[in-house]
């Protein structure tokens, strides 16, 4: 729990990136994925994309695989189980901030 809650909070991209690959995906699908998650408002460049992946390889949350076609170049990104274990995390503490913002926002009369 320690190292998951070092890891919070994740930006929305990065928890947009993580929910897509709850089913594995290469990158032009995580982008394709976020794009329709965010309802259009997120648009990730191969930039922004490349170095998320990259650090959330690098702090286990993902993991590359190989593809298996043999001339393909496509990389297949997968979510450890400390990736799901961070998204569950992050789901319970923001529906906690958005509770108390509409309990707070109510007794305010808004």
């Amino acid at each position: 729990m320690n190292r998951i809650k070092k890891l919070s909070p994740l930006t929305e991209t990065t928890f947009y990136i993580l929910v897509s690959l709850l089913e594995p995906l290469h990158g032009y699908g995580i982008m394709q994925k976020v794009i329709k998650l965010s309802k259009d408002r997120i648009h990730l460049g191969p930039g922004t994309l490349y170095g998320a992946l990259s650090n959330l390889v690098d702090t286990s949350l993902i993991i590359p695989r190989e593809p298996k076609e043999p001339n393909s170049r496509r990389k297949i990104y997968i979510i450890t189980e400390l990736g799901k274990e961070l998204i569950e995390f992050e789901v319970n503490r923001l529906e906690e901030m958005a509770n108390n913002g509409k309990t707070l926002l109510r007794k305010k009369g808004v």
